[in-house]
């Protein structure tokens, strides 16, 4: 099995939806995903705090999990902020709710793979195998290798809203349709809000980005 056939997967009976946002079953997506590529792994990202280990980054009393799944050797990382039913980002969130935004995270990363990934395009069948892409980069961000700590400053707001940035720029050289750049931006949009009020000035730069990357995408059809 290839990732174009991955990405022709009908998930739509292993859903549910929840205030208007479509969940695939974890459990059954890995199941997917071994049957696809027995040595498929994934792995959570780990971050140092005060001499612990903690599978999550605190970003201004919240928390973003991030997890890199591989698959065909192919190493794809994405990362998810740590929400309640609202979809709202949790403040100082138990290790519960910590578990579930891993396996949500987990299940975004397989649709890096092409696994549901028509469900973060917003579409409600995969695709017909006609206008396959041999890269699916709708939801990809580049971010730190997942294999090593960091030190994190629990502390600074500051260098949390920069990796973040950092992160939805690196998106852009990705993006081969505005399709994808608009899912990607309304998929981070609670970030995105959070960062209007504390960092306007990073917000100005991403919004400034996505709008230059848009430009260029509509004039190269």
């Amino acid at each position: 099995m290839t990732p174009n056939d991955l990405l022709k997967i009908n998930v739509n009976d292993h859903t549910e939806k929840k205030n208007g946002l479509t969940y695939l079953s974890w459990a059954w997506a890995w199941a997917e995903a071994l049957k696809a590529d027995p040595a498929a792994t994934f792995e959570v990202k780990s971050f140092n705090y005060d001499g612990a280990t903690l599978p999550f980054m605190a970003m201004n009393g919240t928390a973003m999990v991030w997890v890199t799944v591989t698959m065909f050797g192919k190493p794809m990382t994405c990362f998810l902020p740590v929400m309640d039913h609202r979809n709202k980002p949790i403040a100082n969130p138990d290790s519960f709710q910590v578990n579930t935004a891993i396996m949500r995270c987990m299940v975004k990363g397989l649709a890096l793979h092409g696994l549901g990934l028509y469900i973060y395009a917003g579409e409600d069948l995969p695709d017909d195998g006609q206008s396959v892409q041999a890269e699916p980069v709708i939801v990809k961000v580049v971010t730190p290798t997942a294999t090593a700590d960091v030190e994190v400053n629990t502390g600074n707001a500051d260098a949390n809203a920069e990796l973040f940035t950092e992160g939805m720029m690196t998106y852009t050289n990705h993006c081969t349709d505005v399709k994808g750049l608009n899912s990607y931006w309304k998929s981070n949009q609670t970030q995105l809000d959070s960062l209007k009020v504390s960092r306007p000035d990073l917000y100005d730069q991403i919004r400034n980005r996505f709008a230059e990357i848009k430009k260029q995408l509509s004039e190269s059809k």
